[in-house]
């Protein structure tokens, strides 16, 4: 039961054997629960370490603290914990951009293996000529939720010839194009003339992939229009097709009513649900699943309304609590 604040079966027993019979000592605890001294200081070294139980050194006594001092003291370590965790998980980001930037310099040379494109006309035009050299394969990951109307229906005739010629068109849009009636009825569209359309939560990146061998990145990914970086490096394709076929396994099957999943909630519930516990605030999560603001904080509170949460820290507890997300770190 204590297991999500990081307590072991045996450790949960002896604090609460310890809350219900306070008088006995150290060697009348262990004969009570059938365990050897070793593992009764185990369990005691733990309890202290998360404050459940108080202890003298020097006289060697061990006494419970009231749950109601600890469990507050526990979950202001958890949200200390969960700020470090968003602190790496920025610092990491910041890192692999960095990377990337450096990687792209050296490449900047490399003309056979990079290219790139200036502006959405210039972007538009090598998307246009790359389609038509395109021989057996189209993959796409497309973030974003709804999508210019006057794009969708310009692109209708190009993925008409493509799918025509036999050319497999595979896209993953995020689960938030259904909030947008234009952008269901092209998904709708591609899904009904042949393309293969799936959807998850959040993506991570905006890109193209043609025939295995050619892949259009945005230089901005905070806006695609600025330009972008047409890669032919083999081992980069291959990192970049393999992130696409991971992100399709997990994408659920296009249908224009998003689907809920065996816990009741929506696969964007529950990346919302995900994203609280790294702390992420309603403007970082409505940028992730490509939402308003507005929405976004909608989604929190029905969260926090159904699972019964004072908090969006407790919301991501009870969360861990009724299995509805992973409990590891």
């Amino acid at each position: 039961m204590l297991s999500a604040i990081g307590l072991d079966g045996v450790s949960e027993t002896v604090y609460r054997e310890m809350l219900a019979h306070p008088q006995d000592d150290l060697g009348q605890l262990a004969e009570r629960l059938g365990i050897d001294d070793d593992q009764l200081r185990a369990s005691l070294e733990r309890l202290t370490a998360l404050a459940l139980v108080d202890c003298s050194p020097d006289a060697g006594e061990y006494w419970a603290q009231s749950p109601i001092r600890s469990v507050g003291v526990l979950l202001a370590h958890q949200q200390s914990e969960l700020a470090m965790l968003r602190q790496r998980v920025e610092e990491s980001q910041a890192a692999a951009t960095l990377l990337l930037t450096q990687y792209a310099e050296v490449c900047r040379d490399a003309e056979a293996d990079w290219e790139e494109l200036t502006g959405i006309a210039a972007i538009r035009s090598r998307l246009s000529e790359l389609s038509a050299r395109a021989e057996y394969e189209i993959v796409t990951l497309a973030p974003g939720g709804a999508h210019k109307e006057a794009d969708l229906l310009a692109s209708r005739e190009p993925n008409a010839l493509l799918l025509e010629r036999g050319v497999q068109v595979m896209t993953v849009y995020q689960d938030s194009v259904r909030n947008d009636q234009p952008t269901v009825n092209h998904v709708q569209w591609l899904a009904d003339h042949g393309a293969k359309v799936g959807t998850v939560a959040s993506l991570p990146i905006r890109m193209i992939i043609f025939d295995r061998k050619i892949a259009v990145l945005p230089t901005d990914t905070s806006d695609a229009a600025k330009g972008a970086k047409l890669v032919q490096d083999t081992s980069t394709i291959t990192a970049l097709y393999a992130l696409f076929d991971e992100i399709w396994n997990r994408a659920t099957p296009w249908t224009p009513r998003q689907p809920r999943t065996e816990v009741g909630l929506t696969n964007q519930e529950l990346e919302t649900l995900r994203l609280l516990g790294c702390g992420y605030t309603d403007d970082a999560i409505a940028r992730r699943l490509g939402i308003s603001h507005r929405t976004a904080r909608r989604i929190v509170a029905n969260l926090m309304v159904v699972l019964g949460a004072g908090s969006r820290f407790e919301a991501g507890v009870h969360a861990v609590q009724d299995g509805w997300i992973p409990s590891t770190r």
